[in-house]
């Protein structure tokens, strides 16, 4: 059948009625997707504010909460791009043991990483909404703790970068001499090369 015939008879129907469903399917989908979006962020923007003067009234205050937020952040995105939670399986078949888990695990570190961004954003005045509003108005020590968020996350990620980066360079150095050392020995050659 070419791209200008017609299904005919039995086969039209069928077709009509995979494409309905399916277009059903999708609508539902989106609906579904975008209510718990907006539950989601709803929810994560109101339990933030109802928890930000809370924690901004511990002993370190805005600054502390700031700082822990980052080293969260910091903790989750290594974990979320760390080598060991998303190793394939070794027999190359892709279902590694613990896979499920590690793929969780893998979602709860993005989720840390992602969570203080939108705890601090949550707490700055919203917009297009008058200021007396109490789901609007700026919460106190938020500015603060963004500042302090913001220089942790920069500051000690790039300490990290920098020794993870020494490391490496380290490793490969290492790598190197020991070639090096095996082709002075005459091991280190391809079977061709040693003919």
């Amino acid at each position: 059948m070419t791209g200008r015939e017609r299904p005919v008879g039995e086969g039209a129907d069928r077709v009509r009625r995979l494409r309905v469903r399916d277009g059903f399917g999708l609508v539902l989908f989106l609906v579904v997707g975008a209510a718990v979006l907006v539950g989601v962020f709803g929810g994560a923007r109101w339990a933030a504010r109802e928890s930000a003067p809370v924690l901004y009234d511990l002993p370190g205050g805005s600054w502390g909460v700031g700082g822990v937020l980052g080293l969260v952040t910091l903790l989750g995105w290594g974990g979320a791009v760390s080598g060991r939670l998303a190793s394939p399986a070794a027999n190359g078949s892709g279902k590694a043991p613990g896979a499920v888990l590690r793929r969780l695990a893998r979602g709860v570190c993005t989720v840390a990483a992602v969570a203080p961004v939108v705890f601090l954003i949550s707490g700055l005045q919203g917009k297009n909404c008058r200021t007396y509003e109490p789901d609007c108005s700026y919460i106190p020590g938020t500015g603060p703790a963004l500042l302090v968020y913001v220089g942790c996350v920069a500051v000690v990620g790039w300490l990290t970068y920098r020794r993870r980066r020494a490391v490496l360079e380290e490793r490969r150095a290492h790598e190197r001499e020991r070639l090096r050392k095996l082709r002075k020995r005459g091991k280190g050659k391809s079977r061709v090369a040693r003919r």
